[in-house]
Order: C-alpha cells, then sequence, then structure tokens
C-alpha cells in the first residue's frame, strides 16, 4: 500500500508541475515585452529631448530672402560671406508673439525631462508607486507634446509671410520631429500602462 501511495504522490506532483510550466511561461512573455516596450519609450524620450534641446538652443528654424528668422534672434545673411547681422528685436509687432513662442518650447523641454525622470525612476520602484509615477510621467510628456506644437504653430503663424518649403532649418525639422516623438510616446506610455492595469496577472512592473 505505501509503495502504491508514493506512486501516487509522484504522478500527482509531476502532473502538477507540468500543468503549472506552460502558466508560468504565459505570464513570463508579458512581462519580457512590457519590460522591451518600456525601455523603448525611454529610449525615444531621451532622443526627443535631445533633438527639442538643441532646436531651442540653435534657435534658427527658417531662412528666407537672405534673413534667418529664430527663437531668440533674427539675422541678415550676405552673400559675401560676412558674418550675419543679428538683432534681438525682429520687428513688425512680432516680439511678444515670439516671447509666447519661446516660452512654449522652452516649457515643453522642462515637462519632457521631468516625464522622462519619473518614467525611468518607476522602473526601479514596485507597487502603486511605480505605477503612479509612470502615469503622471506619461502626462507630462503629452503635455510637452502639446506646448512644443503651439510653439511650432505660433512660429509659423507669426513669419507666415515668409515661409517657403524649403526655407524651414535642420534645427526647425529636429523640433517638429520631437513634438511628434513626445506625442506617440506619450500616447504608447498612457497605453502601456492601461494595459498593465488591465492585466493584474502581469505582476510588478519590470525593472530595467
Amino acid at each position: 500500500f505505501i509503495p502504491i501511495k508514493w506512486k501516487f504522490s509522484a504522478f500527482f506532483f509531476q502532473f502538477l508541475a507540468q500543468a503549472i510550466a506552460p502558466a508560468a511561461q504565459e505570464q513570463s512573455r508579458p512581462l519580457f515585452l512590457e519590460l522591451l516596450c518600456r525601455s523603448l519609450i525611454i529610449l525615444c524620450v531621451v532622443l526627443s529631448v535631445v533633438l527639442s534641446s538643441v532646436a531651442v538652443c540653435d534657435g534658427h528654424w527658417l531662412l528666407s530672402d537672405q534673413r534667418m528668422f529664430g527663437l531668440w534672434y533674427s539675422c541678415v545673411v550676405e552673400d559675401s560671406g560676412a558674418a550675419p547681422n543679428c538683432s534681438r528685436n525682429v520687428g513688425e509687432g512680432l516680439d511678444p508673439g515670439l516671447s509666447v513662442c519661446r516660452s512654449l518650447v522652452s516649457l515643453a523641454v522642462v515637462s519632457a525631462i521631468f516625464g522622462l525622470e519619473l518614467l525611468v525612476i518607476s522602473q526601479v520602484s514596485e507597487g502603486r508607486a511605480s505605477s503612479n509615477r509612470w502615469r503622471f510621467g506619461s502626462w507630462l510628456i503629452l503635455l510637452a507634446a502639446c506646448l512644443s506644437a503651439g510653439g511650432i504653430l505660433i512660429f509659423l503663424v507669426l513669419f507666415w509671410k515668409h515661409v517657403t518649403p524649403l526655407g524651414f532649418t535642420l534645427t526647425f525639422c529636429c523640433q517638429f520631429t520631437a513634438a511628434f516623438l513626445f506625442f506617440l510616446n506619450g500616447l504608447a506610455a498612457r497605453h502601456i500602462q492601461n494595459m498593465a492595469d488591465l492585466l493584474p496577472s502581469s505582476g510588478d512592473l519590470g525593472k530595467l
């Protein structure tokens, strides 16, 4: 009777192990994919912050008729190769609007930096605190996208008479790309957090 009992126990534990193993594998896949997606989101946000910072610091966004219009200066470019003559006074009553544009794009960079910090910190914390940091960081990234898009729109409205398809500089393209990436990554961060909330079996957030 005792050998039969031991055989039955061994068979039961073997059956239980075979039943649990596929479930553990299924749970590990969402954790790996979630970690990969969060890592890619953070990496893309870092790239967006760098692009936006370069665009704001350089500030030369538009070339038109030997004039360069930017966030900080308006320059006259000569064909002789001489140094451009720059002035902070743009004229045409555009200075107040340009100040608003500078403020928006600068605040966009600040918001994105704080959002990125929260996204990174969320990966080294656990539980509800990690989820709250990730959620708040994603909202800050979306706020950065809105501020950046608002600054670009104001700049285009101010210099609409001088806008040409080939007049935009590389730094303007960097700012436009950064605003687009802020928007995409903010939405992706919100979406992946909502998916994590709907799947409690996925466990705590993965760690970078």
